[in-house]
């Protein structure tokens, strides 16, 4: 798998911080440079910056340059390597080891011993990043947060905590006829996709027990209306078990069943453990919401009184009467939860929230799990079998690729689910037609994207997306560049070959043949002719690999002329 690290060189001598980026051009590096700190801040703001390196001999801010990164930087795993003379570095590099540096090179440069040592930092933080992943799998943000201020997480009482509970009906006596691996491998497909559910509606994800999973809202983040968000999750994970229970019947195969339970209440969070730390939650209200569960029948959802007075009339509700709580004593009124009411139900169902109620609850107007789920399903069943090139995968590795660029290059939020979106769709024009499939696209974005919460400003920048990959279009911003150089990021990578032959039975299927040599020629025209790419990042990473196809080619080219 290709890794990809940002390096920003600082240096007001353009001849030495062109020495450097020619050094390191190449094995994943992205290197941006300038001149100053003060033109370095920009990027430094939007850029997730790994190595800095800069020249503390020439910078007239000296070394308060490195202070001036780390009080600007979004990342907090930063490696700062100073460059100095080398009759001055061991002072300097002291002086800069008080500000955050880790180490230094000198000049003349040593191009080995550069690209040993920034390999060394690029490890580390590779190392840093798989590390925070697995933090933040574990811990919610605002632990973690709070963990680097102070070392420390301090208890929490939050009066009225949301606890989603889910099991599988059964799953003991199923679990007895299946096979281990066959068993980790189906509640592992399961809790991926609840995983996923609960954390588009900003639920936290606690831990999971057995075939019980438990997810929180309204305890570790600030999102309106946590008890909306809960049952919106809880009705797309019964939906989901739902449509997996209807294929399994439909193939005659075993199928499992759920129960969904909610409650809310006061709860206390916390951290125990003193060499293997758990985060976790206690109180009355987790008590109740395993009951609301357990008490629940096979595919529904049942929620306390305390759940249904916050639902604010959204969705359309069942009473239980009042429920026996065993173990705890006492009885709690239920209700079970159908659905959303068709008033406040995008598309006319009562499965996924209107764009209204996904704004009132802090969520993204736009639901775009859905606007893919949509088009992917689209471009499956009717894209011609004879598109081996412009197919499904195709758009899946361009908004891969789209999403590579976009982390390099600064591009979140918004502008990076706009540029997805457009991904996706930007070739659904081949349905229709070979030729102009652009525009196509772009009406199906137009007609299709409203139903899933998107605006008309949002539509009107993805039609401008799709429209700038089209060969006689220069793209006029950065979302449009990212496209461009995403659609054609495989011209620069070792895949090419593997492609481009599927390019070639393509256009032969469209009435395109071409002999050996005019194939040949025809890829060397557009690679050296015609394409080139636009953004800083696309150069850095994908440029080197493209002249390394040029001279290939060309070689071939001219053994086939000799022969």
């Amino acid at each position: 798998m290709e890794r990809f690290i940002n390096i920003l060189i600082i240096d007001d001598d353009v001849n030495l911080r062109s020495n450097i980026k020619d050094i390191l051009s190449g094995r994943g590096n992205n290197v941006f440079t300038t001149s100053t700190v003060e033109k370095a801040i920009p990027i430094i703001k939007s850029k997730e910056i790994g190595i800095f390196i800069i020249n503390i001999e020439s910078s007239t801010e000296g070394l308060q340059v490195i202070k001036s990164i780390k009080d600007n930087s979004i990342l907090n795993n930063s490696y700062i390597v100073v460059v100095a003379k080398e009759d001055s570095s061991g002072n300097k590099f002291i002086k800069g080891m008080h500000y955050g540096a880790v180490d230094y090179i000198t000049y003349p440069f040593n191009a080995s011993l550069i690209k040993s040592k920034i390999e060394v930092f690029k490890s580390l933080y590779y190392k840093d990043q798989r590390i925070g992943q697995l933090l933040s799998n574990i811990f919610p943000e605002s632990i973690l947060e709070e963990f680097s201020e102070n070392g420390k997480f301090s208890p929490k009482k939050v009066e009225n905590g949301v606890v989603l509970f889910t099991d599988f009906v059964d799953f003991s006596v199923k679990a007895k006829k299946m096979k281990p691996l066959h068993l980790i491998q189906q509640l592992e497909k399961y809790f991926t996709k609840f995983d996923e559910i609960t954390r588009k509606y900003k639920l936290e994800k606690i831990k999971t027990i057995g075939d019980a999973y438990m997810a929180l809202a309204g305890v570790t983040e600030h999102h309106p209306f946590p008890a909306i968000r809960a049952c919106l999750a809880a009705i797309e994970i019964r939906n989901f078990i739902q449509i997996e229970q209807d294929t399994a019947i439909a193939m005659q195969k075993d199928f499992w069943e759920i129960r969904i339970g909610l409650h809310m209440g006061p709860l206390v969070a916390g951290i125990i453990g003193t060499s293997k730390f758990s985060f976790d939650v206690w109180g009355d209200t987790v008590n109740i919401a395993a009951r609301a569960e357990a008490n629940t029948k096979s595919g529904s959802i049942t929620i306390t009184r305390s759940i249904n007075d916050a639902l604010e009339g959204y969705f359309n509700t069942t009473s239980r009467g009042k429920i026996d709580i065993q173990k705890r004593g006492g009885s709690i009124e239920m209700f079970y939860l159908e659905k959303i009411k068709q008033e406040f139900a995008m598309y006319g169902e009562g499965n996924y929230a209107s764009k209204e109620l996904r704004i009132k609850c802090g969520l993204s107007p736009m639901d775009f799990k859905q606007a893919k789920s949509h088009i992917i399903n689209r471009l499956k069943s009717l894209l011609p079998e004879n598109l081996s090139y412009h197919d499904l995968p195709h758009s899946l590795n361009v908004e891969k690729a789209v999403i590579r660029y976009c982390k390099l290059e600064g591009i979140k939020n918004e502008e990076l689910i706009l540029l997805r979106t457009a991904a996706l769709y930007h070739d659904a024009g081949f349905i229709m037609q070979y030729d102009d499939n652009e525009n196509f696209a772009i009406q199906m974005v137009k007609s299709t994207l409203p139903i899933y919460g998107y605006s008309d400003e949002q539509i009107k920048i993805i039609s401008s997306i799709i429209n700038a990959t089209k060969r006689d279009v220069e793209p006029k911003n950065i979302l449009e560049e990212i496209i461009c150089d995403a659609d054609h990021d495989y011209l620069g990578r070792p895949d090419y070959q593997a492609i481009v032959k599927k390019l070639r039975i393509e256009k032969e299927e469209y009435g395109r043949k071409f002999e050996e040599k005019k194939w040949i020629e025809y890829q060397i025209n557009f690679l050296e002719n015609i394409h080139h790419y636009y953004t800083e990042t696309a150069k850095n990473i994908r440029s080197q690999g493209k002249t390394i196809r040029i001279r290939k080619l060309k070689l071939q080219l001219n053994k086939i002329n000799e022969g």
